[in-house]
């Protein structure tokens, strides 16, 4: 019996073409080390930012970091109250997962790890990236869209309540801080740019 199995192998594997068997040997995997993260859409986030919240008539004001991290992997949203100490502080890991075709977001803040174990998904529309959080308690929506025209980002967060009803959570938006000039702004962007290039070379 075993080796009448080991003979089919052997039969199968001569009628696939060196082409072929090449072709599979050489496929990567979907998702890990090699395949890296580029988005065109998430290349506009990245730099520094200034953020203000609207969130239950109240203005709110962050600064906001923005980068690639761990292999180009993820990008790393750094918020951060102004206010001295920071009433709320938050990093936020944003990846792709190619076998799921779906955006992933950890967001991780000053709530504590509770809060921290549901993850967002997200799908892209035109500019605008919609992450759903599905919370314990009830989900939540936090929708991530780029203006080209006006250069800034609005994030539109929305939950449900009890009665099963959508209504505003928050409201974001960023703008590029008044104190970096166009200069500095296009450096910034040619930092980006320099830096895809080197690594889709490498």
């Amino acid at each position: 019996m075993i080796r009448n199995l080991l003979l089919l192998s052997v039969v199968l594997l001569m009628c696939l073409s060196p082409v072929h068997v090449t072709h599979l040997l050489a496929q990567e995997p979907l998702d890990g080390r090699n395949r890296i993260f580029r988005d065109d859409l998430l290349n506009n986030l990245a730099g520094d930012w200034k953020l203000t919240r609207n969130i239950r008539g109240q203005a709110v004001e962050n600064n906001v970091e923005v980068e690639w991290v761990l292999n180009h992997q993820f990008l790393l949203v750094r918020m951060k109250d102004v206010r001295s100490p920071p009433n709320y502080e938050a990093m936020v890991f944003i990846g792709y997962d190619n076998t799921s075709e779906r955006y992933v977001a950890h967001w991780i803040d000053v709530f504590g790890g509770r809060f921290s174990e549901t993850l967002g998904y997200g799908k892209r529309s035109a500019n605008s990236i919609k992450f759903i959080f599905e919370y314990p308690d009830a989900p939540f929506h936090n929708t991530f869209t780029w203006n080209p025209e006006t250069k800034r980002w609005v994030l539109l967060m929305e939950q449900k309540d009890k009665t099963g009803k959508w209504g505003v959570f928050a409201e974001d938006t960023l703008r590029r801080p008044l104190t970096e000039g166009v200069g500095t702004s296009l450096q910034r962007r040619a930092q980006v740019v320099g830096r895809e290039r080197r690594e889709r070379v490498s």
